[in-house]
């Protein structure tokens, strides 16, 4: 192979793994530093050419993400956030039903808007309302994450990789959803009964509050809620049409930005920029890798001898591992780099697997990284071992569900 070749190689191969060490032991860099350096290597060493590194760039996959996190932006603006912790407060005297409605919450917001997002809005208004309820906010957070995740497989917009997913398969959004909704469904049970049982005599005992606190409805005023609400009833409805996916989300991204009381600059403060750089670092590294005549026959003999996961439980190991290794987002960039034609089916499998098996580890996620960040700066220490001990009979028992569900209802081999 010629120098540049050798290079883009290598570049590539060190980008995941760095993925799978997270950073570099003794700097304050992470997984986004390491991709989007790794391009800009690429292109300052003249291995790849400006007009190259944007062709492997998918921007439908990165405009709808980035619209997608303006429009969850209008949710905190207007106060739904707060409201519907505050509902939740309101059962905080018996903390199963609590631990319900954070699962019920989480695994919903999640598969309409970006998880990541539900996440960091609602984990400092937990901590908050729980530590003043004398509760322990442990068990509560790691509810949060594992539903925030588990909702989101059941929708093509509710996190980062079922994005790329969508956008590179070009799937039809309410037929993922009639396929992933039952195993996300039930993903959301078993970690409610995981959670519960694990904690039920351990979470503490409810105080009642007795300082008298402002309504969240007069702070905002009950009529800011309804603009987020009818921007996304708005937006689903125009995901039932042609209009391409990211120009609806970026349409209604323009209007609701629209706004007497929030600049617009406040709403781009809200975009997760680190996670976009992140997506485009991936995409250049590993379109650059790919086009290397020896790596595309790698990959084609791999398709050939039937090596890459085509079924049911091949999709869940290879999830498995491979998402509490590098990550799910960069095991996706991958995967679909090295399957460009996979089916459907093996697309909506893929989104499912990957993402149900992000719940696994403390760092399988973005979601749960966020949730344990958010957390630390509120006061509360969510360790690895407790998050493991949730995770894993969520995630395999989750996987489980999903396998059998894909596999008895004919949309995967086994």
């Amino acid at each position: 192979m010629a120098i540049t070749s050798w290079l883009v190689l290598g570049l590539f191969v060190l980008t995941y793994l760095g993925m799978a060490a997270g950073g570099i032991k003794g700097l304050r860099v992470d997984r986004s530093w390491i991709a989007a350096t790794a391009a800009v290597l690429l292109l300052v060493s003249g291995a790849l050419a400006p007009s190259e590194a944007a062709s492997h760039l998918d921007a439908g996959a990165l405009l709808l993400l980035l619209a997608l996190m303006l429009i969850s932006a209008q949710f905190d603006f207007s106060g739904v956030y707060a409201w519907l912790n505050a509902q939740l407060s309101h059962y905080a005297q018996r903390p199963a039903l609590l631990l319900a409605g954070v699962v019920l919450l989480g695994g919903v917001l999640s598969a309409v808007l970006v998880n990541d997002i539900v996440a960091f809005a609602l984990t400092p208004l937990l901590c908050h309302s729980l530590l003043a309820r004398g509760l322990d906010p442990r068990p509560f957070l790691i509810a949060l994450a594992l539903s925030c995740n588990a909702g989101s497989a059941a929708s093509l917009i509710g996190n980062p990789q079922n994005i790329l997913i969508g956008q590179a398969g070009g799937l039809d959004f309410w037929a993922f959803t009639f396929i992933a909704g039952p195993p996300a469904l039930a993903a959301l049970a078993i970690t409610y009964a995981c959670i519960w049982w694990q904690w039920r005599a351990r979470w503490g005992v409810p105080k009642v509050l007795v300082e008298v606190q402002t309504p969240v409805e007069r702070i905002y005023g009950a009529r800011s809620y309804l603009k987020p609400l009818l921007a996304s009833l708005v937006l689903l409805g125009l995901f039932s049409t042609s209009l391409p996916r990211e120009l609806s989300a970026l349409l209604i991204a323009a209007l609701v930005m629209i706004s007497r009381r929030v600049d617009s600059r406040d709403y781009v403060h809200k975009v997760d920029w680190n996670l976009l750089l992140l997506f485009a670092g991936l995409f250049v590294v590993t379109g650059a890798a790919l086009a290397l005549p020896e790596v595309a026959g790698v990959a084609a003999y791999l398709t050939e001898q039937g090596l890459l996961p085509q079924g049911v439980w091949s999709l869940a190991a290879a999830s498995l591992l491979a998402s509490n290794l590098i990550g799910n987002v960069p095991f996706v960039v991958l995967l679909l780099g090295f399957m460009p034609n996979a089916s459907e089916a093996v697309l909506v499998g893929l989104a499912v697997m990957s993402t149900l098996a992000g719940n696994l580890l403390l760092i399988g996620s973005v979601v749960n990284l966020i949730v344990a960040e958010s957390a630390r700066r509120q006061g509360v220490a969510l360790s690895f071992v407790d998050f493991a001990r949730s995770g894993f009979p969520v995630t395999l028992l989750s996987m489980s569900a999903a396998g059998l569900w894909l596999g008895l209802g004919g949309w995967l081999p086994w």
